[in-house]
């Protein structure tokens, strides 16, 4: 069945969503979402389906598209136990920070939980409660210019070590050839979650553990992580610029955009835009897996994406869990993923004749995501801001050579225990 007869027949997935929630009377329900151009067309598509199939009206809450102010403006909401908004859209990090205020929809996706990329599952889940359930995924890949490679007969690196090896030879016979901007590799290195992001892949890659671990314990003091990032300290000034330190994904994307870079790590967005008719690269590059680091049992990269969670206090449980079950199902998410080039998290749409046949490249990204490690979200629980920064600054400093790999991880781990006291709440 081709995708233009598929979007009339969504919403035969409210079927199984609605369960027993009668719709024998209509219901208002409200989501609120910070969404803005195609997101936001698309969703308001879905809930039209939504309203038709069931009868119910669902209102949308535009908030402006910055995270940090949309989650601020949840969590007052929340903490003042708002009756008026029923869902919340939530950032990958968000709803494990906010656990308190969600209700648990794990008894109601039962069926469709083993659907889903595990890993996707375990970031909204917290001591046994899924608080939010998965609309699409994001994570990130290693772009590369497939022209500069294919000129200077280099391979595609699967290794840090190869990395380097490839960004150094082919900036320095670049630079020999007159493009002096010409640059090994980018990525976000200023201070803020994308550096949490880039450091965390970097440190598993290296089998150095991820931080805080899924059961909260504090594994960021090891032989390992120190190692990773003194490697990554090693390519400032090498194959990175010295200001990479400033750069953030913004910074990193003008460098790769104007030519100017041979490697360049970035979220899988980039993927779609970079592909886009007026791109400049267009044609120019391809991406491929993180590169795994010497002690790694394989690549890492960092799980993004949006999701969906009801709010405790809406007085619609049943009815928002059913919308919740339709936002988040193979048919919505085929259809994004189709019309965005969205992530889904859900397996077998990788496989998915149509999804393949209008975005031929989302197939490989199914590999990527099967390693995805989360950020400590749901782990840390409130604490995770707190955790970020921490970590982000420890980072920071050690990349700025402010005092040693090893002397910053052992400061960190001290200060996350300090932190996280007894327990992580």
């Amino acid at each position: 069945m081709r995708f233009h007869n598929k979007f009339l027949v969504v919403a035969a997935v409210l079927t199984s969503a609605l369960g027993t929630v009668s719709t024998s009377h209509a219901v208002d329900l409200s989501i609120v979402t910070g969404w803005e151009g195609r997101d936001l067309q698309i969703l308001r598509a879905n809930l039209a389906v939504y309203e038709d199939r069931t009868g119910n009206n669902v209102e949308i809450i535009p908030l402006p598209r910055y995270t940090d102010d949309q989650f601020e403006r949840y969590s007052l909401w929340l903490t003042a136990q708002n009756e008026e908004i029923d869902l919340y859209m939530t950032d990958s990090t968000w709803a494990p920070q906010l656990s308190e205020h969600f209700l648990d929809m794990a008894f109601a996706a039962d069926n469709v939980i083993p659907t889903h990329f595990p890993v996707t599952i375990e970031s909204q889940t917290v001591d046994g409660k899924l608080l939010a359930l998965p609309i699409y995924a994001e994570s990130t890949a290693l772009y590369y210019r497939k022209d500069l490679l294919e000129k200077h007969v280099a391979f595609v690196p699967a290794s840090w070590s190869e990395m380097v090896d490839t960004a150094r030879s082919i900036q320095e016979a670049e630079r020999a050839g007159g493009n002096l901007e010409m640059v090994g590799f980018v990525f976000p290195g200023a201070l803020g979650e994308d550096l949490t992001a880039t450091a965390l892949e970097w440190i598993k890659s290296h089998g150095g553990g991820q931080i805080v671990e899924p059961d909260g314990t504090i594994s960021i003091n090891n032989t390992r992580a120190a190692e990773a990032l003194k490697i990554a300290l090693s390519w400032i000034g090498d194959i990175a610029p010295l200001a990479i330190l400033e750069y953030t994904e913004e910074d990193a994307r003008n460098v790769w955009d104007a030519g100017n870079a041979v490697f360049f790590r970035a979220s899988s967005d980039e993927f779609v835009r970079s592909k886009a008719d007026n791109a400049p690269l267009k044609d120019l590059f391809e991406m491929t897996s993180l590169p795994i680091g010497q002690g790694g049992a394989s690549p890492a990269a960092t799980l993004g994406g949006w999701n969906v969670a009801v709010s405790r206090y809406t007085p619609h449980p049943e009815e928002a869990t059913a919308l919740a079950l339709f936002l988040a199902s193979s048919d919505v998410q085929e259809q994004r993923a189709i019309q965005q080039g969205k992530l889904p998290t859900i397996i077998a749409l990788y496989n998915d004749v149509d999804v393949t046949t209008q975005q031929p490249g989302i197939r490989r990204w199914k590999g990527i995501l099967e390693n995805a490690v989360q950020l400590p979200a749901a782990a840390t629980k409130h604490n995770y801001n707190v955790v970020n920064s921490e970590f982000w600054t420890a980072v920071h400093n050690t990349l700025s050579a402010s005092g040693s790999a090893e002397e910053n991880v052992t400061i960190l781990e001290r200060r996350l225990k300090r932190v996280k006291g007894a327990n992580w709440r």
